[in-house]
């Protein structure tokens, strides 16, 4: 019997991706706070309401804490870093075969904005801007995404 109640006095976590403004008690949302026992629709308020600001349909990143008494708090986060590169580049997705197929070119610029708007995570404060541009190239690279120098960037 101990063991049940040590394993309902611990918080759980959940990590979502819904579209900013239009969280609905449809899946990926419902079924995965229901068996929480989180009431959905609260949350989809909430979260709807915090989203507001962003274009509706931008997938937001969500880390979802449920406390013991089901309720619960939640952090949303910037875009998917795959998602921000392929809009800054104008394509649906990234490449199959990214060692021998290219989708396209970016700038160094659009890596230093694209870094810029993931410093602003919750968790990403005591990471450089550096290392940032780093994750964001690794990304690039995987997804088939080249990076050139561009000719209005200039050296820092």
């Amino acid at each position: 019997m101990s063991s049940k109640k040590a394993a309902q006095a611990t918080t759980s976590r959940v990590r979502l991706l819904v579209p900013a403004g239009k969280a609905s008690p449809s899946p990926p949302v419902g079924p995965a706070l229901g068996q929480r026992g989180v009431k959905t629709m609260d949350f989809c308020k909430q979260f709807n309401d915090r989203t507001k600001q962003y274009t509706p349909g931008i997938p937001m990143r969500c880390i979802l804490t449920v406390k013991p008494d089901r309720s619960f708090t939640f952090v949303t986060k910037t875009p998917p870093t795959a998602w921000l590169l392929l809009q800054a580049l104008g394509q649906e997705k990234g490449s199959s075969r990214p060692t021998h197929t290219t989708i396209g070119e970016l700038t160094v610029k659009h890596v230093y904005e694209i870094a810029k708007i993931k410093m602003t995570d919750p968790g990403n404060e005591n990471i450089s801007h550096e290392s940032m541009c780093s994750r964001v190239l690794a990304q690039a690279r995987g997804m088939g995404i080249t990076v050139v120098k561009g000719d209005d960037v200039t050296a820092a």
